[in-house]
């Protein structure tokens, strides 16, 4: 195959309707069974091999991390699907952390246009999204993964990975996010994050405001599937009240991954695998504590640079930007805040910014080039409202580093924040290195 044969491949798996560009306006327009009808034209790939299934507003992604780091600890081949991805679409697909290579997406798309053409038109257009999700599932069972760890993208019980039925499910952190899809209150969210929930299928999560925790307990009776929490002490069972400890502590400086909040990602991996090893299969405490002390997680509390110091964190709603403040306090002392802020246009800007703009003495606003970015009027109009020192506007990210790098001093602190996509955009500003 040829890098032209590789570039026409790329080109025809994004010439499908971009959902995360454009998000719908209700979930049932990511159409489940479209997903699950080209999954059996691929002959259900995902049936060759055991997947776990991870939905959740915050911390999601980086639990995946952990666990896939923890399976491959244990001596597995272990497939990861995450989304979105930070700089390249291939970084969504990885086996033992290595991504997707040109070549091997050509040769499975050269089996997906055959069998797109041969979809049920009634069932509408496939998504680029869903497409990739099923190519994603027929490169693990290629690769002969023992296990693939799916994130879920938006909600659950509407998204293209929950095609899969897994052998354990989980749900990290519920907060108020997508709000015009998903619901406007915690629990009519956490009941789309509930659609994972399978018949019989354990699933464990971590202590949730108590609306979602009542909708999480009320789904899983319904489903017949066994309750697990992840809480400070051990992995505790619903209905039983039984409590097991994790198989290695869990503190700050038994993780790779910075940041007080990874704690409770970090229990969840941790139950998570306690499951596993109750459907048959071993992964002794050795692996989970070099899975967790070893993992990466790029544009979670990443540090950038040094003097000043530099950190970028994807904080996208008012709680994750809460936990991200309570981690910046957590870190070596610094004098002022620097805080660069851009977010997608469908975030609460307002909580946001009372999370993070009171403690900073100097907010910078700015936009990435993405489609969803939020209009830097309105997000400096959400900033103004707590503003306690100096509020500027760039008109790029580059504009927004060179300001804060031109107005810090070595002991300050500058932190760029709001969504994964300005995340990216100040990696590839500081760090090219860092984007492959």
């Amino acid at each position: 195959m040829s890098m032209a044969d590789d570039q026409q491949a790329e080109r025809w798996l994004h010439s499908f309707a971009d959902s995360e560009r454009a998000l719908p306006q209700t979930p049932a327009a990511f159409n489940l069974p479209r997903t699950q009808a080209l999954l059996a034209l691929l002959g259900n790939p995902q049936t060759h091999y055991p997947s776990v299934i991870i939905a959740g507003t915050k911390g999601k992604g980086s639990t995946a991390a952990m666990v896939e780091a923890i399976i491959r600890a244990s001596g597995r081949r272990v497939g990861l699907y995450t989304s979105p991805h930070l700089h390249r679409f291939h970084e969504r697909i990885q086996v033992n952390r290595q991504l997707i290579t040109p070549g091997e997406i050509t040769a499975q798309v050269r089996t997906l246009r055959a069998l797109v053409a041969q979809s049920d038109p009634a069932l509408g257009a496939l998504s680029i999204y869903e497409v990739q999700t099923a190519l994603a599932l027929a490169h693990f069972a290629a690769a002969q993964v023992a296990c693939a760890v799916l994130e879920i993208g938006l909600g659950g019980r509407y998204d293209a990975v929950n095609a899969v039925t897994p052998i354990v499910a989980a749900i990290s952190s519920i907060s108020l996010d997508h709000t015009q899809i998903l619901g406007t209150t915690v629990g009519a969210i956490a009941r789309h994050k509930a659609g994972i929930i399978r018949p019989g299928v354990p699933v464990v999560t971590v202590p949730q405001p108590p609306e979602a925790a009542t909708v999480l307990a009320q789904v899983a009776a319904e489903q017949g599937a066994p309750l697990f929490i992840a809480n400070t002490t051990g992995l505790h069972q619903s209905a039983t009240g039984h409590l097991r400890p994790y198989r290695t502590p869990i503190r700050a400086d038994t993780l790779g991954l910075a940041g007080l909040f990874q704690l409770e990602n970090a229990r969840l991996a941790s139950g998570i695998t306690l499951l596993l090893n109750d459907v048959g299969w071993t992964i002794d405490a050795p692996a989970v504590a070099a899975g967790l002390a070893t993992v990466r997680w790029f544009g979670r509390l990443e540090t950038l640079r040094e003097r000043p110091r530099l950190i970028v964190d994807g904080a996208h709603n008012g709680d994750s930007a809460q936990k991200l403040m309570a981690a910046l306090r957590a870190l070596a002392p610094y004098r002022r805040l620097i805080l660069i802020l851009g977010t997608s246009a469908d975030k609460d800007l307002d909580a946001i910014a009372a999370a993070l703009v009171p403690h900073a003495q100097m907010v910078i606003v700015t936009q990435t080039t993405h489609l969803r970015a939020a209009d830097p009027a309105a997000l400096r109009a959400a900033v103004q409202r707590y503003a306690c020192g100096v509020t500027i506007s760039a008109a790029t990210v580059a504009a927004a580093v060179a300001a804060a790098a031109a107005y810090a001093k070595p002991d300050d602190l500058i932190c760029a924040t709001g969504s994964l996509f300005l995340v990216a955009a100040v990696r590839e500003e500081c760090e090219p290195a860092h984007t492959g």
